[in-house]
């Protein structure tokens, strides 16, 4: 008799035991519940995170051009005068064959590097407001536009600026 109450005793144990064990996961309301409080979170976060992403690129043209300006007054001051149209942005990395006084390369590593959308600078000398200008077509790469896709231009004259941004 005493073995059977032992059994009983060790069978209800178990018994117990697999009953709390199988009250420890999630229902699929619940889970459905998170995934869709976590999706409304990035609706509505996401936004943003792009909106930033683009500024934060025509920031980044923007201290290129800066750069490159700094670049080029130290090839005037070298040479005498600034790289012509056809020379570009590469006679501040390669001597041009007409600079008899060039002191560079101008910018690190040795390379002009596209902007932050992968188009290259547009170098022009003379300059419509000045003795050169230098243009990123922004996000686009077209000519125009407005927000992340308006030019950019060196000297502060890019339509971001005007826009406020």
């Amino acid at each position: 008799m005493v073995m059977i109450i032992a059994k009983r005793n060790r069978i209800a144990r178990a018994r117990k035991a697999l009953r709390d064990t199988g009250q420890s996961g999630f229902t699929l309301v619940e889970i459905l519940v998170v995934i869709t409080i976590i999706g409304l979170i990035m609706g509505l976060v996401g936004p943003r995170v792009l909106g930033y992403l683009g500024e934060s690129k025509v920031k980044a043209a923007q201290i290129q051009i800066e750069s490159f300006a700094s670049a080029l007054d130290l090839f005037y001051l070298d040479a005498g005068r600034y790289p012509s149209t056809p020379e570009g942005l590469a006679a501040l990395v390669q001597r041009p064959g007409a600079a008899t006084s060039w002191n560079g390369p101008y910018l690190k590593n040795g390379q002009v590097p596209n902007d932050p959308w992968g188009h290259p600078y547009i170098y022009r000398a003379p300059g419509e407001r000045g003795a050169y200008d230098i243009i990123s077509y922004g996000s686009d790469g077209q000519e125009g536009g407005t927000g992340t896709a308006a030019d950019i231009r060196n000297g502060g004259s890019n339509s971001n600026v005007a826009a406020g941004r």
